[in-house]
C-alpha cells in the first residue's frame, strides 16, 4: 500500500523514477516561509469557524514554528518521497504533534495551497524587485549629478548624431526604469489576490471564512471563482514579461557599457571589482559583468516563452503542468535581482572620462544639425538650410576640417546669411544649451529631469515603504 498521504486509492508504491520526476521539493522548498504563513492563517480559520479546536490550533502553531526554526538552521530534511514543500512540512507537523497535524488540511487542496504560496512568494519577489529597480535609479541620478556638464556625441545608427548631456542619456535610463517600476506595481496588484477556499477546483462544503485569511496575509482580494483560483497563472506570465522588458533595457545599458569603455570609445572606465582579465593576453580588461547581464537577458526572456507555451493549451482547472512555473519564474527572480543590484554598484564605480567625450564632439559633424538651425533663424527655410549644412559639410570633409574650423568666407560664398555668430552657434555648448525644449538635452531641461527623478524616487520610496509592511505575514 502507498505511504503517500495522498495514497489511500492505490494499492502500489510510485515507482522511484516517477518519484524523481515528478518531486518539486528541489526547488519549491524556497517557499517554506509563505507555506507555513498560509498554513498558520488556514489553521487560525478553521478555529475561527469551530472546524478545528483551540487546542489542535495551539498545537499546529507551535508545530509550525518549531518547524520554521528547524529549517532556517538547515536542521530540517527535506524528502523527494513526499514531493513538495506542502507535504514535506505538513509530514513533519503530523509526526511532531499528532492528529492534530493531520487536522490541517481540512478544507484545502494542494491546487490552492501552492497558489496561495506561489502568490505570497511572488508578491514578495515584486517588492524585492521594486526595491532593487529604485536603487539603481539612485545610482543613476547621483551619476547624472556628479557628471551634469559633461557633453558627449549622441548617437542614431550609432553613428554621431548631435551633441547631448551624459546626464541626459543616463536620465533616459531613468525614464525605462520608472516604466519598469511601474509595471511591477501592476504585477503586484494582480498578485496580490489570494486563493485558499478555493479547494481542487470547486470549493468545500465546509463553512470556511475566506477573508478572514485574506486579512490574516494581506491579500487586497480574493479570488472569486475557484476555477480561476487555482490555474491562474497570469501573474506568473506578467511578472516573466515585466522582468523581460526590463532584462532588456538593462542589455541596452549593458552594450552601450561594452563600448564605451572599449578603446575605440574610452568614454569611460569600469572599477576594477567589475571586471576581469584575460589568462593569456595581460594587457585586458573585460566588462564581465556587462556582457552576463547582456547574455541573461536571452535567459529570462526564454523563461517567458517556456511559460507561455505551458499553459497555452491547458483545459480547467489545475494540471500538472503547472508545476512547470516554478523553475523558470525562480531562476527569473534571481537573475533579475543579481543584474540591478550588481549594475548599480558598476554605475557608482564607473569612471566618465570628459575629456574624452568633449574632444569626440569636437571632432565631428555633430553640429551640423545646429548649423542649419542657425540659417532657419536667419529666415531660410528649412529644407534649403538643410542643404546648404550639408554643401557646408562636404566641403569640410574635401579639407580635413571641422565647422568650427572652416573660415567665415567660406561659409559666406555658401550663403550670405552667414556671419561671425555662426561659430558661437555651433560651439558644443551653445548646441546642447539650445536644445531647450520640453525633454530636451540642454542644461534647464537636464536639471529640471533631475528634479523631478527626486520628487519620483521619493513617491517609490513611499510606495516601497507601504508594500513592505504588507509582507510582514510571519
Amino acid at each position: 500500500m502507498s505511504e503517500k498521504l495522498w495514497g489511500g486509492r492505490f494499492s502500489k508504491t510510485t515507482d522511484e523514477m516517477i518519484n524523481e520526476f515528478q518531486a518539486s521539493i528541489q526547488f519549491d522548498r524556497r517557499m517554506y516561509r509563505e507555506d507555513i504563513a498560509g498554513s498558520l492563517a488556514h489553521a487560525a480559520m478553521l478555529a475561527k469557524v469551530g472546524i478545528l479546536s483551540e487546542e489542535d490550533r495551539a498545537a499546529i502553531d507551535k508545530g509550525l514554528h518549531d518547524i520554521l526554526t528547524q529549517i532556517e538552521r538547515g536542521a530540517f530534511e527535506f524528502s523527494v518521497e513526499l514531493e513538495d514543500i506542502h507535504m514535506n512540512i505538513e509530514k513533519r507537523l503530523t509526526d511532531a504533534i499528532g492528529e492534530a497535524g493531520s487536522r490541517l488540511h481540512t478544507a484545502r487542496s494542494r491546487n490552492d495551497q501552492v497558489a496561495l504560496d506561489t502568490h505570497m512568494f511572488v508578491r514578495r519577489s515584486v517588492v524585492e524587485v521594486l526595491s532593487h529597480i529604485a536603487e539603481l535609479q539612485h545610482a543613476l541620478v547621483e551619476s547624472a549629478h556628479a557628471n551634469k556638464d559633461v557633453i558627449m556625441p549622441g548617437y542614431t545608427h550609432l553613428q554621431r548624431a548631435q551633441p547631448i548631456l551624459f546626464a541626459h542619456h543616463l536620465m533616459a535610463y531613468f525614464g525605462m526604469l520608472t516604466r519598469d517600476f511601474e509595471r511591477f506595481q501592476g504585477v503586484y496588484a494582480r498578485t496580490d489576490i489570494m486563493p485558499l477556499g478555493a479547494g481542487a477546483l470547486a470549493g468545500t462544503t465546509l463553512p470556511i471564512d475566506r477573508a478572514f485569511v485574506a486579512q490574516k496575509l494581506n491579500f487586497e482580494r480574493i479570488y472569486t471563482n475557484s476555477m480561476d483560483a487555482v490555474s491562474d497563472r497570469d501573474y506568473i506570465l506578467e511578472f516573466l514579461s515585466a522582468a523581460s522588458i526590463l532584462m532588456v533595457h538593462l542589455s541596452r545599458l549593458s552594450e552601450e557599457i561594452i563600448l564605451w569603455c572599449s578603446r575605440e570609445f574610452s568614454f569611460v572606465e569600469l572599477d576594477d571589482a567589475h571586471c576581469t582579465g584575460s589568462s593569456m593576453m595581460p594587457q585586458k580588461k573585460n566588462p564581465d559583468v556587462s556582457e552576463l547581464v547582456r547574455g541573461k537577458t536571452g535567459r529570462v526572456v526564454g523563461h517567458l516563452m517556456a511559460m507561455l507555451t505551458a499553459v497555452k493549451g491547458l483545459p480547467l482547472a489545475y494540471n500538472k503542468d503547472l508545476q512547470e512555473d516554478k523553475e523558470g519564474l525562480f531562476d527569473a527572480i534571481d537573475t533579475v535581482k543579481f543584474s540591478l543590484s550588481v549594475y548599480a554598484q558598476l554605475i557608482r564605480g564607473m569612471k566618465v572620462r570628459a575629456d574624452i567625450m568633449r574632444h569626440a564632439v569636437e571632432a565631428d559633424f555633430s553640429n551640423a544639425t545646429d548649423l542649419a538651425d542657425y540659417l532657419v533663424r536667419k529666415g531660410m527655410p528649412f529644407r534649403q538650410a538643410h542643404s546648404v549644412s550639408g554643401q557646408v559639410v562636404a566641403l569640410c570633409i574635401e579639407r580635413g576640417i571641422w565647422l568650427l574650423d572652416l573660415p567665415l568666407a567660406d561659409y559666406q560664398k555658401l550663403s550670405n546669411l552667414f556671419a561671425d555668430d555662426v561659430y558661437e552657434a555651433i560651439r558644443p555648448e551653445t548646441c546642447v544649451a539650445g536644445r531647450n525644449s520640453y525633454g530636451g538635452t540642454s542644461y534647464e531641461q537636464a536639471a529640471m529631469q533631475l528634479a523631478a527623478a527626486e520628487e519620483l524616487m521619493a513617491e517609490e520610496q513611499r510606495i516601497l515603504s507601504a508594500l513592505e509592511t504588507k509582507q510582514q505575514i510571519l
